[in-house]
């Protein structure tokens, strides 16, 4: 079946798997102390172009986002968040579980405003019952966001200027980063977001990896046994050189960004066809996930003969459908569509 459904449902793309089966053989060293993560931290903090940057290989979001938030936290703190974040709605409570409270605050098209969280930290300040409820200790937004829209440079020094001016520690979720950085319009860099955020990370699961997620420590301030406290997790990898080799391919000759520019390509293509059938758009994204409003007949039809999520109710007769792209489409995975879409 023709599959939109998301950009981590294919395998590996062939250039990771490759270095993969290639470096099988060997022995290497254990628990990312291998040449192959060094070589894939390095490239990374290259990437970033700061001296103080601290890279870290992990293997998925969740457990990158419960991990970080619980390492950079107190015990008695609480993560700051807009309402459609991945941590408040669709990973079941994981950093709850750790100790750390989730407070969802309204958004626009999915991004956190400064003048938002501004005015949510003035009323918290002047609380008198504040020090009786869980205390603010960060921010986390995603980029791109959740709706696959993206956050301005100057969108992202605000937000990170009330951070600063609050106590607040910003750290960014970027499982899908590469599609947020090759988006057109999108006027963030690898460099520019390290200097205005705490901590980030790379996704590598969403983009052209089996598994593997690079965390950034930003300005020179890993939390103190941040290795224990992965292995605590159960986080730590015995090999690991899965993650390593991984990332390292993928941040070698720029294949990171190629992947991302080919979905973003196909995306692009993807939202014609959709246009030209009639079909309005719940989100205006410029990145790999595209949110239509389909008639809940044509959905039920459509669902037939293609793979795609079923986002949220857009009203009684419509809902809003998700169609993502890979680095897995092809233009003839498009053409099918705009086919089948011809002869519902």
């Amino acid at each position: 079946m023709l599959s939109f459904e998301s950009d981590y449902n294919n395998g590996a793309h062939p250039a990771v798997l490759q270095r993969l089966v290639e470096t099988n053989g060997e022995t290497t060293g254990t628990y990312g102390f291998d040449s192959y993560s060094q070589h894939a931290r390095e490239k990374i903090a290259a990437c970033c172009m700061t001296d103080s940057a601290d890279v870290h290989l992990l293997t998925g979001g969740t457990q990158t986002n419960a991990i970080v938030i619980d390492a950079m936290l107190r015990s008695y703190e609480a993560v700051l968040c807009p309402e459609t974040a991945h941590i408040n709605t669709h990973e079941a409570g994981a950093v709850e579980a750790c100790g750390h409270k989730v407070i969802g605050l309204p958004h626009r098209n999915g991004c956190l405003d400064a003048e938002t969280l501004e005015q949510w930290m003035l009323r918290f300040e002047q609380d008198e019952s504040r020090d009786h409820v869980a205390q603010p200790g960060m921010v986390y937004i995603s980029f791109p966001t959740e709706l696959g829209t993206l956050y301005s440079l100057s969108q992202l020094e605000a937000l990170y200027g009330v951070c600063r001016q609050h106590g607040l520690q910003l750290f960014v979720d970027g499982a899908r980063m590469g599609y947020g950085l090759m988006a057109e319009g999108c006027d963030v860099t690898l460099p520019l977001l390290a200097k205005r955020c705490d901590a980030f990370y790379i996704g590598g699961t969403k983009v052209g990896a089996l598994c593997g997620e690079a965390v950034v420590f930003t300005h020179g301030n890993t939390p103190k046994s941040f290795f224990s406290c992965i292995k605590r997790h159960g986080a730590l990898l015995a090999k690991g050189r899965l993650t390593g080799v991984q990332m390292d391919a993928l941040f070698t000759d720029g294949l990171y960004l190629s992947i991302a520019r080919h979905a973003i390509d196909m995306a692009r293509r993807l939202r014609e066809v959709l246009t030209a059938a009639g079909f309005p758009f719940a989100a205006q994204s410029p990145t790999n996930q595209q949110f239509v409003v389909l008639p809940n007949d044509v959905m039920q039809r459509l669902a037939q003969k293609v793979q795609f999520i079923c986002w949220e109710p857009f009203d009684d007769r419509h809902t809003v459908c998700r169609f993502v792209t890979s680095w897995a489409t092809t233009d003839d995975d498009i053409d099918q569509l705009a086919d089948i879409l011809t002869h519902l």
